[in-house]
């Protein structure tokens, strides 16, 4: 599979249509590509601080890892530099910039300095924002071949929630998804002899 089909299957969500053995694959191939970055190539430190910061209020650790503990902003920083396109990578960083400015009006700080109940707030405005977009998008017919452009936080969202489900703490521990299925058990001794019994 090449890079950019890889790319393109995780950032989408479609990679989970895939047949187990297939997404063990392409799982396999995304991890591998996240090991071989040694720093973000599209954010910078602090954009890659915000981002961290939100995927986690996203999806916080509690019993079980958070958005950050499986590496999180990684993945959206490969997806941004290896799959998106330019357009696209400039709605998100400009997302990222309006998200400071929204908490310096609001707090007087960037997001990463806003303590966790300013940064929910800024987080639920953003939620707010995404469903009235959503809305109109329903509402708004587009022309052959078009599709609706996303903002900012309904990428943050779908790229943190798939880095987070396809990561193995996210599918083994939260989807319960098994690399090899459990035992099958045929027919047992206790089996035929209940089955005897009935005879």
């Amino acid at each position: 599979m090449k890079r950019r089909e890889l790319l393109r299957l995780l950032a989408t969500g479609a990679a989970f249509q895939l047949a187990p053995r297939q997404l063990m694959v392409v799982l396999g191939e995304a991890r591998a590509l996240l090991a071989s970055q040694s720093s973000a190539r599209t954010l910078n430190v602090h954009q890659e601080a915000t981002v961290k910061a939100m995927a986690e209020m996203i999806l916080p650790r509690t019993e079980t890892p958070g958005a950050a503990d499986v590496g999180a902003s990684e993945f959206i920083d490969l997806i941004l530099t290896e799959w998106s396109e330019e357009a696209e990578r400039r709605r998100f960083l400009d997302g990222l910039t309006d998200v400071d400015a929204q908490a310096k009006t609001l707090f007087g700080r960037d997001f990463v300095e806003c303590s966790s109940l300013q940064q929910s707030e800024i987080l639920t405005a953003l939620g707010e924002e995404m469903a009235v977009d959503a809305e109109r998008l329903r509402d708004q017919p587009l022309a052959a071949g078009e599709s609706p452009s996303q903002s900012f936080y309904s990428m943050l969202r779908q790229f943190t929630l798939t880095a987070y489900y396809t990561s193995e703490a996210g599918a083994t521990r939260e989807l319960h998804f098994e690399i090899i299925p459990g035992q099958f058990q045929g027919c047992t001794t206790d089996h035929a002899e209940k089955e005897e019994q009935k005879q």
